[in-house]
């Protein structure tokens, strides 16, 4: 396949992971796509979403978005041990906490993701072409 169709997005600040919010918003996850490497500080999840930074809108894409040096993860009403259940990303945001960042990652059925960061370091990283 040819990688020049994907697209990538970096965010090293609030207007950057704006960015990636929105074009995560109404993504489709699934339990088990959900990932955090806690030795290597990576959060890992893949997500399917609608393209829509392009005229694509109504295209499906699978994407991974990535979160690097992540110290800490919690997780609120999300079921682990149902590793078919699928949550729909509502959108991301986080808060200045000290020296750190707490970044939420916000589903619906008010289910929620908080990674506990360094800094800001996210990857949104198209794994196929829009269709």
């Amino acid at each position: 396949m040819n990688k020049k169709y994907l697209s990538k997005i970096i965010a090293t600040d609030n207007e950057g992971l704006q960015v990636i919010s929105a074009c995560c918003s109404g993504a489709e996850v699934k339990v088990d796509e959900i990932k955090y490497l806690q030795s290597n500080k990576v959060f890992l999840l893949s997500l399917n979403r609608s393209k829509v930074e392009t005229e694509e809108k109504d295209k499906k894409v699978t994407s991974i978005c990535k979160f690097e040096f992540v110290d800490k993860v919690k997780s609120k009403n999300i079921k682990q041990n149902d590793p078919e259940e699928k949550l729909e990303l509502i959108g991301m945001d986080y808060l200045k906490n000290n020296d750190n960042y707490e970044i939420n990652l916000m589903f619906t059925n008010n289910a929620y993701i908080t990674l506990l960061t360094e800094i800001i370091e996210v990857t949104l990283d198209d794994q196929n072409k829009a269709d």
